[in-house]
């Protein structure tokens, strides 16, 4: 069974276009958020803890794709699901899937990889570390 962490928000004014539908990079923000709130609710430190212990600032993504089923608007209560769907030697992928209620609205699939800076100050991909992916399983 692989692991899903929920993150739950408020859409708020500010965050819909004149129509009052949510602009949709507030979903692929959300998605990014929900991607650190999934390792903190696995016990992953944060990426200042883990650049101390493991040199890694964080993970960026690679490819996303992304599907928009339904809109929402302001005041209402959205729940972010993901979850890690595969693990590589340094990639990983993130689904997402936005719910009002039990109403799927949007879903993401996210490559991402974990990184580190060189010597030389640029970020290279480092292995998936084998005690975060444990702690996500």
């Amino acid at each position: 069974m692989t692991r899903v962490e929920v993150m739950k928000l408020r859409v708020y004014f500010g965050e819909c276009d004149p129509a009052g539908i949510v602009f949709f990079p507030n979903f692929i923000r959300w998605f990014d958020a929900s991607s650190r709130h999934y390792f903190d609710r696995c016990g992953v430190p944060s990426w200042h803890a883990t650049e101390k212990t493991h040199g890694i600032i964080g993970t960026p993504v690679l490819e996303i794709n992304t599907r928009f089923l339904k809109s929402a608007t302001y005041g209402e209560e959205l729940e972010i699901h993901t979850s890690v769907v595969e693990w590589h030697r340094k990639v990983f992928v993130h689904r997402h899937v936005a719910f009002r209620g039990e109403e799927m609205l949007a879903e993401a699939e996210e490559k991402r990889l974990f990184v580190r800076r060189d010597e030389t100050g640029h970020i290279r991909a480092v292995m998936v570390p084998e005690d975060f992916k444990a702690m996500c399983v």
